[in-house]
């Protein structure tokens, strides 16, 4: 086996703990909460509170950065995207309109641009240690 094909095989692992991981934070930050708020004007918001999106987004920014940090990049952009997609289809599916598959997909968008944008500024960030000084 070459060194390219070991290298992608050992990304397996870090994706499925990725992806399991991130559709438990999905599930401890927005799985629990699935009643819509009513106003007194009849309007309707929810189910989700911001701060519940942006405790998930902080945390899957943990995730992301552990991973890419220790060189499993892809495992990140691919496992994040999957979790988020696979833990969105679980909980918005029991919509009889079917338009949930449209919100999942834009889920699954959003995640591969932003888990592959930070993933890649991540990897290509390279601290200054100071090694390379000149007296």
């Amino acid at each position: 086996m070459d060194r390219e094909a070991r290298k992608r095989i050992s990304q397996v692992p870090a994706l499925l703990a990725l992806a399991g991981l991130t559709a438990a934070a999905w599930a401890g930050w927005m799985g629990w909460d699935q009643q819509r708020d009513v106003h007194a004007d009849g309007s309707t918001t929810g189910p989700y509170e911001a701060w519940q999106v942006i405790g998930l987004g902080l945390t899957l920014l943990a995730l992301v950065y552990w991973a890419a940090s220790r060189a499993y990049a892809s495992a990140a952009v691919v496992g994040t995207t999957a979790g988020l997609a696979v833990a969105a289809y679980l909980d918005w599916s029991d919509d009889s309109s079917g338009l949930f598959v449209i919100g999942v997909g834009l889920v699954a968008i959003g995640s591969l641009a932003v888990t592959g944008l930070l993933s890649f500024l991540i990897t290509s960030w390279k601290p200054n240690t100071g090694h390379n000084r000149t007296a």
